[in-house]
């Protein structure tokens, strides 16, 4: 009988990459006008943010956890930043200094919100889901009272730049999810940081016992999760011009999950990978472009959003197992 445990190791390892590759060959036979500027335009555009958040959502994971607010905190973000730099809340005359306070106060009270979610998990023992969905819950009803439910509209560029701006022809988004895959990449592989976080995701005693400081590098991978949602949930706004707290960041932690699910980082903790997660919110992307763009019904494609999740996790089980 026929051993397959080295290609289901080979499909583990670089099964997203491989998936990847297969999709941009069917959809440059296949898909009308794939391959233009505009196409790979539109497609950086809108997995940006996907990647930006699935990002922090790795960190979090790979210590074995999860992290439902980030729509929710995406929400919060969004309705913070409009408020400051049109003068609802304080009045400051520069437009560059009320942007920039705007957006250091926005993401400052994502990152206190998202450590409050691992405060409660480290100090209380509370299960991540369980911890993370309480502000899943308030975080958008929150954002909602902030802005008595009303859409703020706004046409500021200095603050549009963010997700409007186009550097050296390059979307300013794009370079921005750039920055912090390689940022969080570097982390990640690199640093005594990343090594611990992947300690804890895989046996959290045994990380403790060594003396790791479990608590607080909990706290510390659920604040950048915070942090980066808020940074998420800036582009939104600055991409619409207008902030609705009834929308923004809506079902945004599904993504983040399924492209760090699909990039190959173990949901129960321990492996992951930053350039995995990027390739598997890249796939997640493409797949939504080419069905739309082929005819399909949005709805197909989150039946399909779903069987690539269940397969990944499918190749994932089958590595560890072979």
């Amino acid at each position: 009988m026929a051993d397959w445990s080295g290609v289901k190791l080979l499909l583990a390892r670089y099964g997203t990459a491989l998936a990847l590759v297969v999709l941009l060959i069917f959809n440059f036979a296949v898909t009308p006008n794939f391959a233009t500027w505009q196409t790979l335009n539109v497609n950086l555009t809108q997995v940006c943010n996907i990647v930006i958040v699935a990002v922090g959502m790795t960190l979090v994971i790979a210590t074995g956890g999860i992290d439902l607010s980030v729509g929710s905190l995406m929400a919060i973000s969004g309705a913070i930043a409009p408020m400051i730099f049109l003068g609802n809340l304080v009045e400051i005359g520069w437009v560059p200094a009320a942007v920039a306070v705007a957006m250091f106060v926005a993401v400052a009270v994502t990152t206190l919100l998202g450590a409050f979610n691992g405060w409660l998990i480290a100090r209380f023992r509370i299960q991540p889901i369980v911890a993370t969905l309480v502000l899943f819950i308030a975080g958008r009803g929150i954002a909602q009272v902030m802005t008595n439910g009303n859409l703020q509209v706004f046409k500021v560029p200095e603050f549009q730049w963010i997700g409007l701006g186009r550097p050296f022809g390059i979307p300013a988004q794009v370079i921005i999810m750039v920055c912090i895959v390689a940022l969080a990449a570097w982390l990640l592989a690199r640093t005594s940081f990343g090594r611990q976080v992947l300690a804890i995701g895989g046996n959290e005693r045994a990380a403790r016992l060594s003396g790791i400081a479990t608590g607080r590098i909990k706290i510390a991978v659920y604040a950048i999760s915070g942090a980066l949602a808020g940074v998420a949930g800036l582009v939104v706004i600055a991409i619409n011009s207008a902030s609705d707290a009834n929308l923004v960041g809506m079902g945004m932690e599904l993504d983040a999950i399924a492209a760090v699910a699909v990039g190959g980082t173990l949901l129960s903790g321990g492996r992951a990978t930053i350039i995995g997660t990027l390739l598997g919110a890249l796939i997640i992307q493409l797949v939504r472009y080419t069905l739309l763009a082929n005819g399909v019904p949005d709805a197909a494609a989150l039946v399909v959003k779903a069987a690539i999740i269940i397969g990944a996790v499918w190749l994932q089980e089958r590595g560890r197992t072979a």
